[in-house]
């Protein structure tokens, strides 16, 4: 179905290949995931598949690359859109129509399929992916992963024979996530279709993936980076990014080692049997109620064309306190954070910086003192190069004489020295999110607000961005994290606020919400329900003490 024969690939201006010497074969039927650090490849891997690389990218390509029998260099993307459905890592980026619906049914026209076959074709993904509340809605209306949905919807309205997911999970909650995978199963199960999908958040997909194909970085700049192919346990064992339970069954030695959380408990039970073993029902990184407030919000409501998006919220952040706020699709994470810069404006209620009301403030007085970083990092994204990405910041704030941060050492924390000349807009996602958190950032503000930040970032990455906010914390930095990784949360709040259908429904210490959660419940915490354990080191913290006492 898909051979890659010696492929390398260097893109204009580069004097490195960011692939070089790929060869791989993917059989029809098969569901495979590609892994990686940011900017090893991935994405452009899989752009070759439908001809994207090179045909938008210019660049110089060697080697081959056979898709069902055709050359993707040779016939471009148009034609091989027919047989390779393609969604990207930016849903927006492939919209054309207003309307959610419309958008579905937009290739299809320009494809000249019949109407009556197109309407059938709709339906089908309008409800394979529960998109039929929202048919008629506009697309700027959408939240994230809505608008993730969409973008899988309009490429398997086409019925290709294979589908290429660029992070297609990256938006979603943990449910929509799984119903997202689960359409792309059954698809794969019951039609045969081939799915070629790229993702960082391994333990969502590692259940389902026929294999696992790892592209490591080069150990030298303009190295060979290594490319792992195989069954996803025996790929997994060497790799260094790696999901909590895989990275605790390796760390304990259990045999075979577990994908699922399923398999995962029968060697958790096994790990506690015996042990003098007492529930706690709390964990020690629980967080408590700060004296001082940072960012208050109080009875906050705000409607959308009449309807609600939030509804009589409040929540507040103390100064050096990390809440992580949590919530399905569309349930108005987003809506709070634009409400609470000025991108909105509420229709009652109060917010208040350290005691002065900023409701009616303009936008950019507000971000003087509160860093906000939107979900789509584009948004930031101005200046020609990484490095005047963080001097515009500085100057806007007149700091440029005095910067809070040195920006030199922020990018090279950020893992973006090396990019510092490059243009910010050509970089990977993850990249990306990388470049705009430099930029909310440089200016130490006393309040941060961060939308889905670990969007495209690698386990390292994300690692590095748990250090540097612990840091910032110990300073005094309030932070209010909107995210859909449950794994992030779990390493690093102090609280998890859950939001749903605009409303605030649980407000508590980590432990005692992830813990207890229906939807948000990090892998650790379902290997060992009630003992408040929710990270890899909690478990093996705990683990060991229970084994000295026994």
């Amino acid at each position: 179905m898909i051979h890659f024969d010696r492929l390398t690939y260097t893109y204009p201006g580069s004097h490195h290949p960011v692939l070089a010497g790929v060869t791989l074969h993917i059989d029809e039927g098969e569901f495979v995931l590609v892994a990686g650090p940011s900017g090893v490849g991935k994405s452009t891997l899989l752009r070759c598949l439908n001809g994207l690389v090179p045909h938008f990218t210019g660049g110089k390509l060697s080697g081959s690359v056979a898709v069902a029998g055709r050359d993707p260099v040779a016939e471009g993307p148009h034609t091989l859109s027919r047989v390779v459905g393609f969604v990207f890592q930016d849903p927006e980026a492939q919209f054309v129509m207003d309307r959610v619906e419309d958008e579905i049914a937009f290739a299809l026209e320009n494809a000249a399929i019949p109407p009556t076959d197109m309407r059938v074709r709709v339906e089908e993904v309008l409800d394979l992916l529960d998109l039929v509340p929202l048919r008629d809605r506009t697309l700027d209306m959408l939240s994230g992963g809505e608008k993730q949905r969409v973008a899988i919807a309009t490429a398997l309205a086409f019925r290709p024979r294979i589908l290429v997911l660029d992070e297609p999970t990256s938006q979603l909650d943990p449910q929509s996530a799984e119903d997202v995978l689960q359409a792309l199963v059954r698809l794969n199960d019951e039609v045969g279709l081939t799915v070629v999908l790229a993702e960082h958040r391994l333990e969502r997909v590692l259940p389902h993936a026929d294999r696992l194909i790892y592209l490591a970085p080069p150990s030298v700049e303009g190295g060979k980076g290594e490319v792992l192919n195989g069954p996803p346990r025996q790929v997994l064992r060497q790799m260094d990014l790696i999901p909590p339970l895989v990275a605790l069954g390796k760390e304990l030695g259990w045999e075979p080692l577990p994908l699922t959380v399923k398999e995962g408990r029968i060697f958790a039970e096994e790990a506690v049997s015996g042990l003098r073993f007492q529930v706690s029902g709390s964990n020690p990184r629980s967080g408590t109620l700060k004296p001082e407030t940072a960012l208050q919000i109080e009875s906050l409501s705000f409607f959308y064309d009449g309807a609600p998006a939030l509804h009589d919220v409040t929540l507040t952040v103390g100064p050096g306190e990390l809440v992580a706020l949590v919530g399905r699709n569309g349930s108005g994470k987003t809506t709070l954070l634009r409400c609470i810069v000025g991108l909105l404006r509420p229709e009652q209620g109060q917010i208040t910086l350290a005691g002065e009301p900023l409701v009616g403030w303009e936008t950019a007085d507000i971000c003087r003192r509160i860093g906000y970083l939107p979900q789509e990092p584009d948004d930031l994204l101005f200046a020609d190069t990484v490095a005047e990405e963080m001097v515009v910041t500085l100057r806007n704030h007149g700091l440029t004489d005095s910067p809070p941060l040195a920006p030199d050492d922020l990018l090279e924390r950020l893992g973006l020295d090396g990019l510092a000349t490059s243009y910010p807009r050509d970089l990977s996602v993850g990249e990306r999110q990388r470049v705009a958190l430099g930029a909310v950032t440089i200016t130490r503000p006393q309040v941060l607000l961060l939308d889905e930040p670990t969007r495209g970032m690698d386990y390292p990455a994300k690692r590095e961005l748990v250090r540097m906010l612990r840091e910032w914390q110990a300073e005094g930095t309030a932070t209010l994290l909107v995210t859909h990784d449950v794994e992030l949360a779990a390493q690093i709040a102090d609280r998890v606020v859950v939001l749903s259908q605009g409303e605030i429904i649980a407000d508590g210490s980590v432990a005692d919400v992830l813990a207890t959660s229906s939807f948000f419940v990090p892998q650790v915490a379902r290997l060992f329900p009630g003992t408040g354990w929710l990270t890899v080191e909690d478990a093996l913290t705990g683990l060991s003490a229970l084994s000295c006492g026994g």
